[in-house]
């Protein structure tokens, strides 16, 4: 299924146009029947990780490491994944099938944003381990994405959004119902949430050569337009901690995720994290995790 066209192959082929509602705007959709990745007759790996949103079926042993956790698969589960959310996947020795299916936020466009469900979000529940029924349930489901992109019905990705839909409100269902998330209720949980909202829109680190424009207190303070006093009073109202330390525990958590899932030097590290040398991370990292990145890399790789 690898040579599947692509949304807008699908029009200009059949219509030899693409309606005027897609132009642009189609984004992208694949299916694909889950093969091997490893061995002797490995296939490489179709779409990086942190490129699209992905939807996995897998039956079969796995592991999936993320950057302060590792989940052990040992039969079947449903599997979350997102551009935002980095991890690895380390694949057990049983043979594995199973199905997957990649998408972007422009194929919902004006469908909705992907980010509003939990199973997207960062403190949210990314792995369902499933029984033979469900299994069964949403094998269904993927043999008639196959179905239906196969088809030259004109509104098929409409449908296949369906479907999607279906999977997503499938997962969550089975998850205890988390309250609405309130709106914050005064001055100071507004700066907080606008705060922690422009701090992860500068992850994940993406490339070596970009470096991140908000670093300090007085970044953020500028780019809120409030004074730098103000944002951390704010800030430190509601989660007892200064602007700085949030700022610093942020700017850990990536470097570790950088160290353990990149090949990039801690000099590239170092700069796409906005220091301006290398010495300069290594004094931060030491500091804030008790030991060199160079250690941090090396025990990692020993336990992976």
């Amino acid at each position: 299924m690898n040579n599947v066209e692509t949304i807008a192959d699908f029009y200009t082929r059949k219509y030899n146009r693409i309606p005027e509602n897609y132009h642009n705007e189609i984004g992208h959709f694949n299916v694909f029947k889950l093969e091997p990745h490893i061995g002797e007759h490995a296939k490489p790996i179709p779409y990086k990780r942190r490129d699209y949103y992905k939807i996995t079926l897998l039956i079969g042993e796995s592991k999936i490491v993320y950057a302060d956790k590792a989940i052990e698969l040992k039969k079947q589960a449903l599997i979350f994944s997102n551009p935002l959310i980095p991890y690895q996947w380390q694949h057990g020795e049983n043979t594995r099938n199973g199905f997957f299916c990649v998408f972007d936020q422009s194929f919902f466009h004006q469908y909705g944003n992907l980010g509003q469900y939990s199973v997207f979000q960062p403190d949210g529940n990314h792995v369902f381990e499933l029984n033979d029924i469900q299994v069964k349930l949403l094998t269904a489901v993927y043999e008639r994405m196959f179905d239906e992109i196969n088809s030259d019905y004109i509104y098929k990705y409409d449908v296949l959004r369906t479907m999607i839909s279906e999977i997503l409100h499938f997962a969550m269902k089975m998850q205890p119902s988390l309250p609405l998330t309130k709106q914050p209720a005064n001055a100071a949980q507004r700066i907080l949430a606008l705060f922690l909202e422009l701090l992860e829109r500068q992850f994940p680190v993406e490339e070596t050569h970009k470096e991140l424009t908000l670093r300090t207190a007085s970044d953020f303070a500028s780019q809120l337009n409030v004074h730098v006093n103000h944002l951390n009073r704010a800030i430190k109202e509601t989660t007892n901690k200064t602007t700085s330390q949030i700022i610093a525990e942020r700017l850990l958590k990536e470097a570790k995720i950088l160290l353990r899932q990149t090949s990039w030097s801690i000099f590239e590290i170092a700069y796409a994290l906005g220091f301006s040398e290398a010495t300069n991370f290594n004094n931060f990292f030491k500091k804030h995790a008790q030991l060199s990145p160079s250690k941090f890399r090396n025990i990692g790789l020993k336990v992976m």
